[in-house]
């Protein structure tokens, strides 16, 4: 591809920044124009989720751009979840049998920070804050914009334009009201939003609880979840109904009934939270929902990438991670030798739609699996299976959770079949009394306990396979 051509980007976020930081590497002129203030000038998070889960696909993204050493230095490792039951008790279940198989809390804003950062270093990447882009004019590669400081309108054009801002994508919104070209668009929001709290940190700047994990109160139709920073404290995230259930967000009105609701239902999280009336009015409550839609581009001359094109709930912990993986994906297309932007945006859809689809559809299983499932005790048992399988087998035996966590090598949707197979699998022998769990499992038995278990998935596997073709 023609170096000399101008990529303008909307949005500066994280999936914008990574590409910009790229495509600079690359030699490519780009300009990247984002709606709020620089971040790293002015604290923007106003109730945002600010740190992430952050995790090996993510990293294949860091790793691209060789800032992997100064990302690690942003991560607190967590090895599992931390269940929290109403009584307060505790237990940790390990997100992998193989000790090296880990997630990290990270600082959203920590870490947009340097990749803009290593982006300027680039002397044809420029980055301007405080435009808020209108609308696009995909047919002729124009964007305008609002300069929010000086209030004037003003329009760029380009030689192409990647829209990376998000949900509420302006390039996304032009495709749909435009209608010049068939766009295929749906947006599905969960009856539950979220609200951020916290956890503060010790006066000693020490930790409340359990560092290296990622807290859980599943309660059935809602939860909490808290994951750790580095100053010492932990954000707390509330996942609750709008309408449904004896406390919702609807008549969560008061100071009273909040803390009626914490003490009845969170009471050891309400004891490490002085702070919690404070959040929980000073807070937004937020929506929760997926967007799909396509095509991701118009010709060659407009492309939608990261939540633009594929927006997710967050109970995968893999937004951020699957937005670093687009980077990946559309400069392993960029590799291919492509001739023009047009066959460069078919080709990296082609390669990439089908696993973001499929991430999708994975965060929303783990969204009852977190606030109901965790605490069930055949799900438990499951887990103490797959994670004495993964330790005495590690190269035989992956859950699905690790299939799409740590095995970056393969694609979501293949994550996600064998896994929904395996899960299937597991499930029915454990139900239907095929395998026995016992506190001690000796490596024979559990070698035999994998044979079955790879076994019954094969045949899963065949059978949708069928049915696939049959469709």
């Amino acid at each position: 591809m023609n170096k000399d051509n101008s990529i303008l980007i909307i949005g500066a976020g994280l999936c914008g920044s990574l590409l910009a930081l790229r495509l600079g590497q690359r030699g490519y002129t780009v300009n990247v124009y984002e709606k709020r203030p620089d971040l790293r000038k002015v604290d923007i998070s106003a109730g945002r989720s600010i740190n992430l889960a952050f995790s090996d696909r993510g990293n294949k993204g860091m790793k691209l751009v060789g800032i992997e050493e100064k990302v690690r230095e942003l991560c607190i490792p967590m090895n599992g979840r931390m269940i929290h039951d109403k009584k307060g008790n505790t237990f940790l279940s390990n997100y992998s049998g193989r000790d090296y198989e880990y997630i990290n809390s990270i600082s959203r804003g920590d870490l947009n920070a340097l990749l803009l950062d290593e982006a300027e270093k680039h002397p044809k990447v420029n980055i301007h804050f405080n435009k808020s882009c209108e609308k696009v004019d995909f047919e002729n590669t124009t964007a305008y914009f609002m300069d929010d400081s000086s209030k004037s309108a003003f329009s760029e054009k380009a030689d192409v334009i990647i829209a990376t801002d998000g949900a509420g994508s302006a390039l996304r919104k032009s495709y749909y009201l435009e209608r010049k070209f068939l766009f295929s668009f749906s947006q599905n929001y969960l009856t539950h939003g979220y609200k951020e709290l916290s956890i503060l940190p010790e006066k000693n700047g020490g930790y409340k609880t359990y560092k290296n994990a990622l807290h859980i109160w599943p309660r059935g139709d809602f939860m909490i979840i808290a994951l750790p920073n580095l100053d010492g404290s932990f954000t707390v995230t509330l996942f609750l109904s709008y309408e449904e259930g004896e406390y919702n967000f609807s008549n969560l009105t008061n100071p009273k009934i909040v803390t009626e609701f914490f003490q009845k239902e969170f009471p050891d999280a309400l004891e490490l939270m002085p702070n919690l009336v404070d959040d929980f009015f000073e807070n937004p409550t937020a929506p929760l929902g997926t967007i799909k839609c396509s095509p991701w581009h118009y010709k060659g001359n407009t492309l939608l990438m990261g939540d633009s094109a594929h927006a997710i709930v967050p109970f995968y912990g893999q937004g951020m991670n699957a937005s670093f993986e687009d980077v990946v994906e559309f400069d392993a297309v960029l590799d291919e030798g492509h001739k023009n932007w047009e066959t460069i945006f078919k080709a990296y859809q082609k390669r990439r739609k089908k696993d973001t689809d499929a991430i999708a559809d994975l965060a929303i299983d783990n969204f009852h699996e977190m606030k109901d499932h965790v605490a069930n005790p055949i799900f438990q048992e499951k887990r103490k299976l797959e994670m004495a399988l993964e330790s005495n087998f590690p190269d035989d035996y992956s859950s699905k959770y690790s299939l799409v966590t740590f095995n970056e090598d393969i694609g979501y949707r293949e994550a996600m079949v064998k896994g929904r197979a395996q899960d299937e699998a597991l499930l029915n022998m454990i139900t239907n009394g095929d395998i026995e769990i016992t506190e001690e499992m000796p490596k024979p038995v559990l070698k035999n306990a994998l044979q079955k278990v790879q076994t019954v998935t094969d045949a899963i596997l065949k059978q949708d396979r069928i049915a696939e073709l049959k469709d």
